[in-house]
C-alpha cells in the first residue's frame, strides 16, 4: 500500500528532516536543453535570433545527443550562461580548462 509523503514526514525526527532538506539543496538540477530554454522563458525563435540561425536549427540542436563543445557553449551563452566542464571523481571535482580557449578564439593545441 502506498503512503503519502506528508503522512510519513510526521514520523521523522527534526534531524532527519534537516538532512533531507540539505540533500535536496545539494542535488544537482538536471534538465534537457529544451527544458532549460523553457525554464528561462525563451522561445526557439528568440534564441535563434541571438544565435543568427533559423528556428529549425535551434530545434535540431535541442534534439541532438552529441555536439561540439563550441556549439553547446554558444547555445548556453545565448541564454546568458557559461559552460563549465568538470571531471567528477569520488574524492573530488576538477574543472577542465582545456575548452576555455574555445570561448576566446585561441587555440593553444598547435603550440
Amino acid at each position: 500500500m502506498a503512503h503519502k509523503w506528508r503522512d510519513i514526514r510526521h514520523n521523522l525526527s527534526p534531524e532527519a528532516e534537516a538532512e533531507i532538506r540539505r540533500q535536496v539543496e545539494l542535488a544537482p538540477v538536471v534538465m534537457q536543453l529544451h527544458r532549460l530554454r523553457e525554464a528561462r522563458n525563451l522561445t526557439q525563435t528568440s534564441l535563434a535570433q541571438v544565435l543568427n540561425v533559423n528556428q529549425g536549427a535551434v530545434s535540431k540542436l535541442e534534439r541532438r545527443t552529441d555536439m561540439y563543445v563550441s556549439t553547446l557553449r554558444s547555445y548556453l551563452k545565448a541564454m546568458g550562461a557559461e559552460l563549465q566542464i568538470k571531471a567528477i571523481f569520488p574524492d573530488g571535482e576538477v574543472i577542465i580548462e582545456q575548452f576555455e580557449d574555445l570561448a576566446s578564439g585561441r587555440d593553444d593545441s598547435a603550440a
